[in-house]
């Protein structure tokens, strides 16, 4: 596949005269063996349904559509719309493009309706995408949290956020988003970018990350988990148990907390990052049987 992308990139920002925008995280990706990498990371299938967030000019789009699997694409910058659908007005029956920002969507709504209308079962739905990375958490939450039909993610994120999605226990990386992510499922960082790998270069240096959706622990209440994640590092310098009682962890009295710390032989001194999940798990599994 001989596509030139920096050619092409910087033709098709002449043609339209447009700049990267800011306030939408637009770094165009230009570099082939980083996005040939990233196709071949997600492994894709003619049964898979790929869900890009954010394609602006089209580059990892590019790439995609030469597969057999359907795109659904979704575009928060209406002048990105033009552009795309020129760019690949021969192939638009593989493809749907959605102008509109994916955190006000209901993906698994438009993943049924695109079924319906292609008379099609997909076996597998796989985010593909270089995510802006001004709202890169909160993407990865919603793609996580929301959708029950996603089954692997392969984004592009700035590298730190990517060792944040990693990290292990008793480190300074290790947070709400790691613990979500080994509760959904397995990450793994596939390969680190360089910022010249895009126009304009960013400020930080990149990574491919993998997630898998996974279900591989069975909690009672999966809500009250989250909440107790949150409620944890919502004041990371203090004890956990602290940060619990100032946030009104369910409802309970220090003294419920430390019941529940000293059953579980949990020392009162510990600080959110030292818990491996298990302990979040079992801390809930206790407050649901002691009926707390």
């Amino acid at each position: 596949m001989n596509i030139n992308t920096i050619s092409k990139t910087k033709e098709i920002l002449r043609k339209y005269d447009i700049k990267a925008k800011k306030r939408f995280g637009q770094n165009f990706l230009i570099d082939d063996n980083i996005l040939s990498n990233i196709v071949n990371v997600a492994n894709l299938s003619s049964n898979d349904l790929i869900i890009e967030i954010g394609p602006g000019l089209g580059n990892l789009t590019e790439y995609l559509l030469q597969t057999d699997s359907y795109c659904l694409l979704i575009e928060i910058d209406k002048n990105m719309i033009d552009i795309l659908n020129d760019r690949f007005e021969l192939k638009k029956e593989k493809y749907t493009l959605i102008n509109n920002d994916v955190l006000e969507l209901n993906l698994d709504e438009i993943v049924e309706d695109l079924e319906k209308k292609l008379n099609k079962k997909f076996e597998k739905v796989k985010v593909v995408a270089n995510l802006p990375y001004y709202i890169t958490t909160p993407i990865i939450f919603k793609l996580l949290q929301d959708s029950k039909k996603i089954n692997d993610i392969i984004v592009m994120v700035q590298k730190e956020v990517a060792e944040r999605m990693v990290a292990k226990n008793n480190t300074k990386d290790y947070g709400i988003l790691t613990l979500m992510i080994e509760y959904m499922g397995i990450g793994k960082i596939e390969f680190i970018v360089d910022k010249n790998s895009f126009i304009p270069a960013p400020d930080v240096t990149s990574a491919v990350i993998s997630i898998h959706k996974q279900k591989r622990f069975n909690v009672c209440d999966e809500k009250l988990l989250f909440n107790l994640i949150h409620l944890s590092f919502a004041n990371r310098r203090k004890k956990m148990i602290n940060s619990l009682q100032m946030n009104n962890f369910n409802n309970m009295t220090k003294k419920e907390l430390e019941n529940v710390f000293t059953a579980l032989k949990i020392d009162f001194n510990v600080r959110a990052e030292q818990l491996p999940l298990e302990s979040y798990i079992k801390i809930i599994e206790y407050i649901k049987t002691e009926h707390l």
